[in-house]
């Protein structure tokens, strides 16, 4: 059986993940081999990069030999339990970059909120699998929003603006392919409507708030907008730009080694690859970021139920979330928000978490043929 379950490894997927996690090291080491936080030197995050994804690539090739399906069954206490977590953050949570959204376990941190996406796509997969004879009924579609609902108003609270943002494109994502008709979609984003005035007067804060108008303005009238309020996308932009073709050279960027470009290491990190590694070494990437989009699309076609079909298609919606936010606002075609790249971006929560999706992908491809006897 061993044997049956290696012959369906997705080798492409892996070589995939691995190209871009290699992307991911020499740009993260760029990016922090000069940078200053706080007086202190970044490089200093390097190593704890390279840590993390040892980490995860071990998660990754343990969740990779499970079964997914055992995770039906663990959806009810995961969602309790990641519930419970989230509203802890909001009490003693750490407070960094104006959100509160990280739990101090001794000298590291972890964000609660990333594993809960994965969580939350879990569940979502159970419920809709659940329901599938029923699954275009009003009442199956609004048990699923309060299901999304509750850990995406959490993180909103911390407040992370970004991360909500990706809880909503999951839903969206898996409700389409969930069966959910035109007509009631429609509906749900008109009644939406109302919810994300009062999220703006209630829930946002006063930087959020200025990001939000800070893009708006940048698309309809770029001369209303003060060079110190768009400092950050002025930048990143200036940074893109300076890469031309082929790029300035790795550790050679002006103003990724200078320091000008903010949380250049997590955040802006496409911009530290525009200006070393140019067009192409941007084009590069994300033909790989491409590549590995469609291959999860392909083994949500292939998986033999749809549980996990339901699961390869939220991890689709989330890693193409992260993709086109992030690039996004390195571009100003989006608004600015704390959303990392996919491999790419130093962070250990989120570096984890997509690891360990990635071994969910290979479980449920190992797995779409049914074992005959």
């Amino acid at each position: 059986m061993e044997g049956r379950f290696w012959r369906e490894f997705n080798f492409f997927l892996l070589f995939c993940v691995l190209a871009l996690l290699t992307i991911g090291i020499i740009s993260v080491y760029s990016a922090t081999l000069n940078a200053m936080a706080y007086g202190t030197p970044l490089s200093v995050l390097f190593p704890r990069h390279i840590m993390n994804i040892v980490i995860g690539l071990g998660v990754m090739g343990t969740v990779m030999f499970l079964d997914y399906r055992l995770l039906s069954g663990l959806a009810r206490p995961f969602y309790i339990g990641t519930v419970i977590v989230l509203a802890v953050v909001l009490t003693i949570g750490k407070i960094s970059e104006g959100a509160q959204s990280w739990i101090e376990i001794g000298t590291r941190t972890f964000q609660p909120s990333e594993f809960a996406k994965l969580v939350t796509i879990i569940v979502l997969a159970a419920y809709w699998a659940h329901f599938q004879d029923k699954r275009d009924r009003w009442m199956v579609q609004f048990g699923s929003l309060a299901l999304v609902g509750l850990p995406l108003l959490l993180v909103l609270l911390q407040p992370d603006f970004g991360t909500a943002m990706v809880f909503g494109f999951i839903w969206l994502a898996m409700a389409w392919s969930a069966g959910i008709r035109w007509q009631q979609l429609l509906l749900l984003i008109v009644a939406a409507i109302p919810v994300m005035f009062i999220g703006w007067e209630y829930v946002f804060n006063p930087e959020q708030k200025s990001r939000l108008l800070i893009f708006y303005w940048l698309l309809v009238d770029p001369a209303q907008v003060d060079a110190n309020d768009g400092y950050n996308i002025i930048q990143s932009l200036t940074a893109i730009k300076a890469g031309g073709m082929f790029g300035a050279g790795l550790t050679h960027g002006l103003l990724s080694q200078g320091n000008y470009i903010p949380v250049q290491y997590t955040d802006f990190i496409f911009a530290v690859i525009g200006e070393e590694m140019g067009f192409i070494g941007s084009a590069v990437l994300l033909m790989f970021h491409g590549l590995l989009l469609w291959l999860t699309l392909s083994i949500a076609g292939r998986a033999r139920d749809t549980f996990g079909r339901l699961i390869a298609i939220g991890i689709f919606g989330m890693l193409l979330c992260h993709v086109l936010i992030n690039v996004g606002m390195t571009m100003s075609i989006m608004p600015v928000t704390g959303i990392p790249l996919p491999f790419i971006s130093y962070g250990g929560s989120f570096t984890i978490m997509t690891l360990m999706a990635i071994g969910l992908l290979e479980s449920i491809a190992m797995r779409w043929r049914k074992i005959a006897f």
